[in-house]
């Protein structure tokens, strides 16, 4: 290679193509030369010789590169290893620095320089995997900023050495070294030629030389005891400024000092490279433990002599012959391994080489294998460990070309069935013996019609979509989203119903084996089977059966179904917040399909199913629309025989559907659904009901799914009428069956335990080892004398009905007033002029009372007032007369005109509203005012005006039912209730007595008679 520089021309005969323009040492001689302006002679020559391995992972190449003079010839020890004993210490000397003003990059940066034999301090580098064995390269990516900074000034000072350590464990941080203890102390003394500055990391390539042991922590700035680094290649580096100098002066005449001198002045120390002999030596004292290792001295470590004996060549030859078999597995390893064991004869003889080679190679060995054949120093036990590692690295290659030739071998398989499947298939083509695939799919979808009365509308939209199906690609997204549509269109059952039994004394039996009472349920439908029969079809209908959980909504319209031979179809919409779950997504979504109602079509076939929509009144909302409002069309009969799915997009028939919906309360549901549906109360059960579900359905039931039989178990009515009252007093039964279930349990673990002999007998005396402790006494807080003031009303929820006492007192003791007028009539006109008391009362509320009970409560404390004042007027005979004296009139219209009242509803962690306890307030009020107690067997409900006139309530099924349980002979209901208790059975009728009342006026009459 020629170069002109100005004035000077430099030949170089560079025998690597790494080192280019771009090397450091090139930049560096030509940087000294680039002053002078004569010529100057070739003094240098650059020769590259390969002396080491090649690592066959890696593919890399480490070079030992020599710059010296032309005289000169390449230097460096002979032993590649450095196993034997070093016989001097001289060292080659490292390329100078580069200049200030001159453009290094580090990138490409190559030490050219021989390896000193004795290096004792250098930096510690931690790496995990695997140790590095001598003659082998390695890549290595360092994080740690203090082991950068020391890299880059040893680098810098032209001592690119370093000692490499495998980690015992590995680390988030494998380059931070906190402990000499997290390494293993034998490693590899390595060079580091190339390097690449990332700023927050450094990549460095290492070329490991010989084996070192670490034998402590020196501090950082430890350095090596008579390095003379540089020293000769600075020598060189005068020479050629001096010879330079000469020239010029004698080319041109002219005084070059000012150009030279200041070069010389530069090179004079070295700036950042350290002068010849100016190194100290290495302190005694080590670096703190607290500190990251950074430095560390070392020693060289040497194998144990050896002789070539009958062994070590068949150790020898071994390792070479599984290397070979590893080649012929792996061509990885044939490029770059394959020419060192053919050529380099000396690599196969060498025992020493020849280990660690094997190591090398070895990628399943795990890092203390490799390490140990690191640290083993008997070359005959090496030679052992490293060919079991080769071994394993055979036996794994050979393992994974058996898996490669099964799997590909299935590969093959599997393109040539497909290869022939599809040669068949064009033959049969051919022959006229199989149709194409969009031919079959065509033909399957009109073999669906065949049967099916399809609507001319729909069936025109069939047609396009199977037209347009045969001419779409069979892989196109489009052509599956048209053949899912079809699917859809063809499974639907157009004018297929089932066959309806309209017996009516078939339906009544099949409604009374599943359930016992709900006879308003039962009527309906039995007149929906009148209806049928008289008019010769049947229609669609909508009804809702509203009532407290557990009374049998949901079960009975299976009866129902089962009753009327027509197809079953339940779906929940209790949180449901999406339109699209009624009424499809739309096709042009991924994924999309039909709403719940057309899905009910498909699955039962038919065209009449009953249909349950559950917890209809727990409706949700959300962005993604109304669900209620969509039920709006479904439930509509004047709507749904043309009902609209989003995904169909033709008109479907629900006409003959039967609808039937359950909820709790009526009140959560919109007005316009609840307008389009027949209303059916399933009201709750009595004790006597429950008697009998339990001893006809719920016990027979727990005992068949439990294995229990009579000869095993028997239960008393008297035990399951405790449980009724004592443990399961809701309206429903559900709670009833999960307790007759637990006791069916525990008698037959009784049994398999050989607790108790055959059969078991429940009584009410060991009922409570079966379920426990009751859970309820009474509803009555007071059993027989109720103090003045307390009041036992009716309420009623979607759980069903309870009792509900009200609670009224006076927060300080009433002294009523000395000068009473003699009537009331006097009492009322002398009430501003000779009253003394100047307080004006006031009324505290608690028990989580809601604001109609808080309105109705102000309305009782009006009404109570005007009524004590009146002298309480009750009609006697017809006639109305004062049940006060005019005294207590007027000391009951003081305590409630200036008294500070406290009325309570009990159990107030219950939220309580609903207009039904007005006359319940003002008979508490009264009965606090006037000091007199009501009837203890006395219970009322129903809403007061300002005027006195006791209002309609609803409820009355379950009030009447909760008040037979608290064990109430008398009750108070609105007038305008009769034909609510007149429906009743007669048996919840039986021994209670039924006060219907118009007036207020007589509510006090019979709580105070």
């Amino acid at each position: 290679m020629l170069v002109n520089v100005g004035l000077v021309r430099l030949g170089l005969r560079v025998t690597h193509p790494l080192l280019s323009y771009r090397s450091v040492a090139l930049r560096r001689f030509l940087t000294y030369s680039r002053c002078a302006s004569v010529m100057v002679e070739p003094i240098f020559r650059l020769d590259y010789g390969i002396s080491s391995y090649m690592s066959p992972r890696s593919k890399l190449i480490a070079p030992r590169i020599c710059l010296s003079s032309s005289s000169a010839s390449s230097g460096g020890s002979d032993n590649p290893d450095n196993s034997d004993p070093p016989s001097s210490a001289s060292e080659s000397p490292p390329s100078p620095p580069a200049s200030p003003d001159s453009t290094v990059n580090p990138q490409m940066a190559l030490s050219i320089q021989n390896v000193p034999e004795n290096y004792p301090v250098v930096p510690i580098i931690a790496i995990t995997g695997a140790p590095l064995f001598p003659k082998f390269v390695k890549m290595i990516e360092i994080t740690d900023e203090k082991l950068m900074n020391l890299l880059r000034r040893k680098i810098k000072l032209n001592a690119p050495y370093a000692g490499v350590f495998l980690r015992k464990s590995s680390t988030e941080q494998p380059d931070v070294v906190h402990s000499l203890d997290d390494l293993h102390r034998i490693g590899t003394f390595v060079q580091i030629p190339e390097w690449d500055d990332l700023g927050s990391k450094m990549r460095i390539l290492v070329i490991g030389h010989r084996r070192i042991q670490l034998v402590r922590q020196v501090d950082e700035n430890a350095t090596n005891t008579g390095d003379n680094t540089g020293s000769s290649f600075r020598n060189k580096r005068n020479s050629l400024v001096r010879r330079a100098k000469r020239a010029a002066a004698a080319f041109t005449g002219h005084d070059q000092s000012q150009c030279i001198s200041s070069t010389s002045e530069a090179d004079s120390t070295g700036g950042d490279e350290p002068a010849a002999g100016s190194v100290g030596s290495v302190p005694e004292h080590e670096a703190p433990v607290s500190s990251p290792v950074l430095m560390g001295e070392t020693v060289n470590v040497y194998h144990d002599p050896y002789e070539t004996t009958q062994e070590l060549k068949a150790l020898s030859a071994e390792i070479v012959k599984t290397i070979r078999d590893i080649i012929n597995l792996n061509p990885v390893y044939r490029e770059n391994v394959l020419a060192m064991l053919q050529a380099g004869q000396r690599v196969a003889d060498n025992p020493v080489y020849l280990s660690d080679l094997g190591a090398a190679l070895s990628g399943a060995g795990e890092p203390d294998e490799l390490q140990s054949v690191l640290e083993e120093m008997d070359i005959r036990q090496r030679l052992r460990l490293s060919l079991g590692l080769v071994k394993k690295e055979y036996e794994l290659g050979r393992l994974q070309q058996q898996i490669g030739r099964e799997v590909e071998e299935k590969v093959k398989q599997q393109h040539r069935r497909y290869m022939l499947t599809e040669q068949l298939k064009v033959i049969k083509r051919e022959l006229g013996l199989e149709k194409d695939d969009k031919d079959t799919i065509v033909d399957k979808f009109r073999s669906r019609l065949k049967d099916l009365t399809v609507p001319p509308a729909v069936m025109e939209v069939i047609d396009e979509e199977l037209s347009k199906l045969g001419v779409l690609d069979n892989h196109s997204s489009e052509f599956n989203v048209t053949r899912n549509y079809l699917d859809w269109l063809t499974t639907l059952p157009w004018g297929v119903t089932s066959e309806e039994h309209l017996d009516l004394a078939s339906a009544r039996k099949i409604l009374d084996e599943d359930h016992y009472g709900m006879e308003d349920v039962k009527k309906r439908i039995l007149e929906f089977i009148a209806v049928s029969q008289l008019k010769g079809t049947t229609q669609g209908k909508i009804l809702c059966f509203h009532g407290p959980p557990g009374v049998g909504k949901t079960s009975i319209a299976r009866s129902i179904a089962r009753a009327l031979n027509r197809k079953y179809f339940r779906f929940s919409v209790g949180g449901m917040s999406d339109v699209s779950e009624i009424k499809g997504h739309r096709r042009t979504y991924v994924g999309a399909m039909p709403g719940k109602i057309i899905q009910c079509l498909k699955k039962t076939k038919t065209e009449n199913p009953l249909i349950l929509i559950d917890e209809i009144d727990k409706l949700g909302r959300g962005w993604q629309g109304d669900p209620a409002s969509a039920l709006l069309e479904l439930l509509d009969p004047e709507q749904n025989a043309n009902f609209l799915d989003h995904y169909l997009d033709v008109t479907v028939d629900l006409s003959r559907v039967l609808f039937i919906t359950t909820a709790n309360q009526l009140d959560t549901i919109p007005e316009p659904l609840r307008d389009r549906m027949e209303m059916i109360e399933v009201s709750g059960y009595v004790e006597d009901e429950k008697l009998e579900i339990a001893r006809r359905y719920l016990f027979p039931q727990s005992a068949e799914r439990c294995g229990m039989t009579d000869d095993r178990m028997q239960v008393d009515d008297g035990a399951l009428l405790r449980l009724i009252k004592q443990y399961c007093r809701e309206s429903g039964v559900r709670n009833l069956q999960k307790h007759i279930e637990k006791i069916v349990r525990k008698v037959a673990y009784q049994l398999v335990n050989a607790e108790k002999e055959p059969p078991i007998h429940v009584s009410t005396d060991n009922l409570t080892s079966y379920v426990g402790h009751p859970v309820w006494i009474t509803d009555r807080l007071y059993e027989a004398n109720t103090p003045p003031g307390i009041v036992m009303g009716l309420a009623w929820t979607s759980m069903g009905g309870s009792v509900l006492y009200v609670e009224c007192t006076s927060k300080q003791p009433f002294k009523p007033s000395k000068s009473l007028p003699s009537s009331s009539a006097d009492s009322s006109s002398d009430s501003d002029t000779e009253e003394p008391r100047t307080h004006k009362g006031s009324l505290q509320l608690t028990g989580s009372l809601g604001d109609v009970m808080k309105e109705s409560v102000a309305i009782a404390h009006t009404f109570a007032g005007l009524f004590a004042a009146s002298g309480a007027p009750c009609p006697v005979d017809g006639q109305l007369q004062n049940q006060l004296s005019p005294e207590e009139a007027e000391t009951a219209r003081q305590f409630l005109r200036h008294s500070d009242l406290h009325l309570h509803v009990p159990q107030g962690a219950t939220p309580k509203d609903g207009p039904s306890a007005g006359i319940t307030m003002v008979t508490a009020l009264l009965s606090l005012a006037c000091q007199k107690p009501v009837r203890p067997d006395l219970a009322m409900t129903g809403e007061v005006s300002l005027t006195g006139k006791v209002l309609q309530v609803g409820g009355i099924k379950e009030k009447v039912l909760a008040a037979k349980r608290g064990g109430i002979s008398c009750i108070i209901l609105p007038e305008t209730n009769r034909k609510d208790f007149d429906d009743l059975a007669p048996f919840i009728k039986e021994n209670l007595d039924a006060h219907f009342v118009n007036h207020y006026n007589e509510v006090f009459r019979i709580a105070f008679s």
